[in-house]
């Protein structure tokens, strides 16, 4: 398959969704046969998540691959600098290259629970920054990815330092970036000026991710730190205990975010579906 990267020079937006591989010990067959449901959505391309320190490394390296050669979408498979040493991400990048995978999303991660303060500290890449360079020095073929973050990365100092920090992704090699999930579509527009600004001229993918539980929300704001702006908490609160309600007014709260983007002229709308092709098919059925 070819580089995601020049889809986003085809002068339309490109629309993309994640999902996740199972966990090691979980029988894979269940979620290629939910992959196979993707095909008829006709993404642009889907990702593939890793698991810190490539704790789900076998399955996701086998979504991505089947992903790729047999539901014949392209894949971009993210992978994790946190708890990798350099050998062992080559090995990680060699088996991606065998496998046919040469469009990556380079993170760092969250740190594992194994790992102690002294490996953390002592870690061969402390920023996703140094693992791309390293991606792009030792596989030019690869196409790197960068994340994001509309609402700041929470453990930046500052909006500016979150910015300069993504400065030093595209200089490092990322050729296009995805946003971390937003509701406020406000929060993205003022990122990509704030890009702009500083000399980030790489495509942008907006992260989208629908809401179609009132505990859902609760669980992505945990783990994202973004923001809720109070329309969506007025939709939580109108319908949180109706989960039929809910379902519909979250999809319809994703629909009116991404058709505000696409009138934005947004480079890519990239959807947290978490493996559910039925919510993807609904929102691209909308906003196409």
């Amino acid at each position: 398959m070819g580089s995601i990267r020049e889809k986003y020079t085809l002068g339309k937006t490109v629309f993309s969704c994640e999902v996740f591989p199972p966990k090691k010990d979980q029988i894979i067959e269940p979620t290629l046969q939910k992959l196979k449901e993707f095909k008829d959505i006709s993404p642009d391309f889907l990702s593939v998540t890793y698991g810190a320190g490539g704790s789900n490394a076998g399955h996701a390296v086998e979504i991505a691959s089947f992903i790729n050669n047999e539901i014949g979408v392209d894949v971009l498979s993210h992978i994790t600098s946190v708890g990798f040493s350099r050998e062992k991400l080559d090995a990680g990048l060699k088996t991606f290259k065998e496998n046919g995978i040469e469009n990556v999303l380079a993170l760092r991660g969250d740190r594992p629970a194994y790992m102690t303060d002294d490996e953390y500290a002592g870690r061969d890449f402390e920023h996703a920054s140094d693992m791309a360079s390293f991606i792009r020095d030792g596989y030019p073929d690869f196409t790197i990815a960068g994340a994001c973050y509309p609402d700041k990365h929470f453990e930046a100092a500052s909006y500016e330092e979150d910015i300069a920090n993504l400065k030093k992704k595209t200089d490092a090699g990322c050729s296009f970036l995805i946003s971390q999930l937003f509701f406020d579509n406000d929060r993205f527009y003022k990122m990509l000026d704030a890009m702009k600004h500083t000399g980030i001229n790489v495509p942008v993918s907006a992260g989208i991710m629908p809401i179609t539980s009132a505990r859902m929300l609760g669980t992505t704001v945990t783990l994202s730190g973004t923001s809720v702006p109070k329309s969506l908490s007025d939709i939580i609160a109108r319908y949180g205990e109706d989960d039929e309600a809910m379902k519909e007014a979250g999809l319809e709260y994703a629909i009116s975010q991404a058709r505000d983007l696409l009138d934005h002229g947004v480079n890519g709308i990239h959807l947290y579906v978490m493996n559910k092709p039925e919510v993807a098919r609904c929102i691209f059925d909308e906003i196409r």
